[in-house]
């Protein structure tokens, strides 16, 4: 099931013995266990004769029914003594082993035979961002569990989830800001979710939401996001690049995050090019890319600055960037970007001045040779 389907089946089916959240997505799957856990809390104020809207329950029950395990931490032994044992004040207790993808194997075969007979009186939920499906504990559990799938959204999912999200907020904008914020959910729904609940501290009451103002929360100048910064580097604008650089790295963004970003979107330029190359129209190829239709006209300008050998070259810079900043140079992610962009700008592209990158990668990290680097960018 959904997560968003996981409070109407336990409404109908009540809480199952045995549940696994499984899924890249941070926010969904945090989201599916709170649920489980307020179930567990309903039925609790329930059998001390409280209803939906009663008080709540004390902390001392709650602390002797409910238990969190951490899959790198616990064993096999530990989990079962805990499940299987009587829970206090009420007839069911919840006993959450998260980071489940770490535990051992031999530990999660272990389990087998529980997940084949759970205890009646304890809810076991298993959560982890992803499991090896050849492993036969791992293809027990999901045959046996009530599996909640936390899978990233799809692209065109994005848009009505923050729709939805930002009317819980109680939060209105207008179509471009919607789209930003669309853009940020590609990232994590955590990071949209967010800025929707800074966007509903900001805005007054009966405010439309702007791209301005999702910039104002997010507490940087506006021009400051990677779309900016591959506008700079594809007009060959060394100044703003740097200084857009600058501006992400004082905002306190992780240095290999920025590298990611930058990837990402000369990835869409490459496949837009190609698209356009093809005959693809301009509105179609933004679509295709996930580009905002409110920034169209921006984009397909910047993919027509950008040339093929740029791009091509661009490939060769990330691998060295990226091996810089994991490696020794790590203490320096600002001269490594800076030598980045540098290259990367438009009167700096032909493969022969790769050299301010490459001579900033040997001088920090000389035992990683340009030319034995294996980069799975």
């Amino acid at each position: 099931m959904k997560p968003h389907e996981l409070q109407s089946a336990i409404r109908r089916d009540g809480l199952a013995r045995l549940y696994l959240v499984v899924g890249e997505e941070a926010y969904l799957r945090d989201r599916a266990v709170m649920t489980i856990r307020s179930a567990a809390t309903a039925s609790l104020n329930a059998s001390k004769g409280k209803g939906p809207a009663g008080a709540a329950t004390d902390d001392t029950e709650q602390f002797f029914n409910y238990d969190v395990l951490y899959g790198d931490e616990t064993d096999a032994l530990e989990v079962l003594t805990i499940v299987q044992e009587m829970s206090f004040f009420v007839a069911r207790r919840l006993v959450i082993l998260t980071w489940a993808d770490k535990l051992p194997t031999r530990e999660g075969e272990a389990l087998i035979p529980y997940f084949k007979n759970p205890t009646d009186t304890t809810t076991l939920v298993l959560v982890a961002s992803k499991l090896d499906g050849r492993l036969k504990w791992v293809q027990q559990l999901k045959k046996l569990a009530s599996v909640v799938d936390c899978a990233p959204l799809y692209e065109n999912q994005r848009l009505g989830w923050v729709k939805q999200q930002a009317s819980h907020a109680g939060v209105t904008l207008e179509d471009n800001a919607l789209h930003m914020l669309k853009e940020s959910a590609a990232e994590g729904l955590y990071i949209t979710s967010t800025e929707l609940e800074k966007l509903s501290a900001y805005l007054p009451a009966g405010v439309v939401g702007t791209v301005q103002d999702i910039e104002a929360i997010r507490g940087m100048e506006p021009g400051a996001s990677v779309f900016d910064l591959s506008d700079a580097m594809g007009a060959g604008d060394r100044g703003k690049a740097l200084q857009i650089v600058a501006k992400n790295l004082e905002l306190g963004e992780a240095p290999l995050r920025i590298l990611g970003a930058v990837i990402w979107q000369v990835r869409r330029i490459w496949k837009a090019k190609d698209l356009l190359r093809q005959g693809v129209a301009q509105s179609q190829v933004a679509r295709q890319v996930g580009i905002p239709p409110f920034r169209t006209a921006d984009f397909i300008r910047q993919v027509q600055q950008w040339t093929e050998p740029q791009l091509s070259f661009a490939w060769d810079l990330f691998c060295l960037a990226d091996s810089a900043l994991k490696g020794s140079a790590s203490a320096s992610p600002k001269r490594v970007l800076d030598a980045l962009v540098i290259s990367l700008s438009k009167t700096e592209r032909r493969a022969g001045k790769a050299q301010a990158l490459s001579a900033s990668h040997n001088r920090q990290d000389s035992s990683s040779p340009a030319r034995s680097l294996k980069c799975s960018i």
